[in-house]
């Protein structure tokens, strides 16, 4: 009996010491850290990416068909990728967006900015999104007069204008320290696009614009020229929050899967594969006919528009690549009309007279929404659009055959962007025997929706700064 309680005495000491030492471990051990939430975890729980965007053609602007632009959408994809809505600050200048970088609130600045060596010191950037080159663009009215510059020593006494605070800045101040001789004004009250509209207008001799921008531009300013270009190629680049280290490497993996998935690239297409077929006395000429021709039958093509739901602008830009707007206009192969219907489509269109202009415009109206209806479901958006008026060009059995081309080929055959790699196919023998349709210039609908779309482009700025 004394052995046994010996035994439990013991065991009680053990007990007590075991629990007082458990009791000490636990009060000197250092407090457990809180793990701090993420950038991306905090927009996330926000439901807001705070961006600052540029209010410019190649960035973000309010079309006909809402918020749009190149960068707008590139932030819209990612913000959907986080599941968060876009709080959007507009900045008119570069120099805007760059003192808004300041700011903490704001997550993304998204301006076209250049990712050059001196800004990477000033700035965190994420992923490179578009590679542009600086180009020097003059106005047309010095060509032919001996003082057009061809490359920088013939810059001395031009009237140069760029923005300050921009890449074009960092250029000019560059070559002025290595001794050329350069007059240049920098200015914080115009946006780059305000700068080419005085060029064009002959204000100012010379500015400085990406590549990217200057090519959106030539269409609305064609009184400009690129003279020459002034840098080497650069990488635009959006401007983060600083420190914002777990932002930036979600923001490289989403772009990477973007990217690989082709959507880059269609968005690409979407911006800037029209503007590449700029003609300088073509765009004088439709200029002018705005002007001349289009009120006779602005009328009608509202009310064609409005009937069919197809925005009147893309039924004037598509009976101007027609027609030139000209009622009694007629191809050597019997189309007719401001639309230039075939005999038998008029006929299957109820169309009596095509030399008629409201009749020409309802009928090819009608035909198109026809193209419309028998474009696939799985096209969707502005590509069914597109579609529909390739059809409307060569046939809506040649944009099937390129759409079964298209998923042979490893591409999307329900994305405009990947259906015009495959089109001018339909010209092979190799291609086009095996198809049903048969052979078809199938270039020929790619230039003629892009040049619609130019038209379209064209003539919504244009109405947009006169009426």
């Amino acid at each position: 009996m004394a052995k046994e309680f010996k035994i439990y005495l013991l065991l009680s000491v053990l007990l007590a010491f075991a629990l007082g030492w458990f009791a000490h471990a636990l009060y000197t051990l250092p407090p457990k850290e809180l793990k701090q939430p993420s950038l991306v975890d905090e927009i996330r729980q926000n439901k807001k990416l705070s961006v600052v965007l540029l209010n410019s053609p190649s960035t973000y602007y309010i079309g006909a068909s809402g918020e749009q632009g190149f960068e707008y959408d590139l932030l819209k994809a990612y913000a959907e990728h986080l599941d968060v809505a876009l709080d959007i600050t507009v900045a008119n200048t570069v120099k805007e967006a760059v003192e808004l970088s300041k700011n903490e609130q704001f997550h993304i600045i998204s301006a076209s900015i250049a990712k050059t060596k001196a800004r990477e010191k000033q700035f965190y950037f994420g992923p490179s999104y578009f590679e542009v080159q600086e180009q020097l663009i003059c106005s047309r009215k010095m060509i032919g007069t001996g003082k057009f510059p061809r490359d920088v020593e013939q810059l001395a006494g031009l009237r140069i204008m760029v923005g300050d605070e921009t890449s074009y800045s960092e250029t000019l101040r560059k070559l002025q320290k290595d001794g050329y001789d350069i007059n240049a004004t920098f200015t914080s009250e115009h946006s780059t696009e305000e700068l080419l509209e005085m060029v064009s207008k002959n204000e100012i001799d010379c500015t400085i614009a990406d590549s990217n921008i200057y090519l959106l531009n030539l269409r609305y300013f064609p009184e400009m020229a690129l003279a020459f270009n002034i840098s080497g190629r650069e990488q635009l680049a959006w401007v983060l929050k600083k420190d914002a280290h777990d932002l930036r490497a979600d923001m490289y993996a989403w772009f990477n899967n973007f990217s690989q998935s082709g959507k880059i690239a269609q968005l690409k297409d979407h911006y800037y594969s029209n503007a590449i077929h700029f003609d300088y006395y073509n765009t004088k000429v439709f200029y002018k006919r705005i002007e001349t021709r289009l009120p006779k039958y602005k009328k009608y093509f509202m009310l064609a528009g409005e009937q069919y739901d197809i925005p009147w602008k893309v039924l004037a830009a598509l009976s101007y690549q027609e027609s030139h707007w000209n009622p009694k206009a007629q191809s050597f192969t019997g189309v007719k009309g401001l639309m230039m219907l075939t005999l038998d489509t008029a006929k299957m269109l109820g169309v009596k007279n095509r030399l008629d202009p409201q009749e020409s415009i309802m009928g090819g109206t009608r035909h198109l929404n026809q193209m419309l209806k028998f474009v696939p479901e799985g096209v969707e958006g502005e590509n069914r659009l597109k579609f529909a008026l390739a059809a409307y060009n060569i046939g809506m059995g040649h944009i099937q055959d390129a759409q079964s081309l298209a998923e042979k080929m490893g591409y999307d055959k329900n994305v405009w962007s990947d259906l015009k790699k495959v089109l001018p196919l339909l010209a092979q023998k190799k291609y086009y025997k095996t198809l049903k349709f048969g052979y078809a210039r199938g270039s020929e609908p790619i230039k003629y929706v892009e040049a619609i779309y130019e038209y379209k482009n064209i003539l919504e700025n244009y109405l947009e700064s006169n009426e």
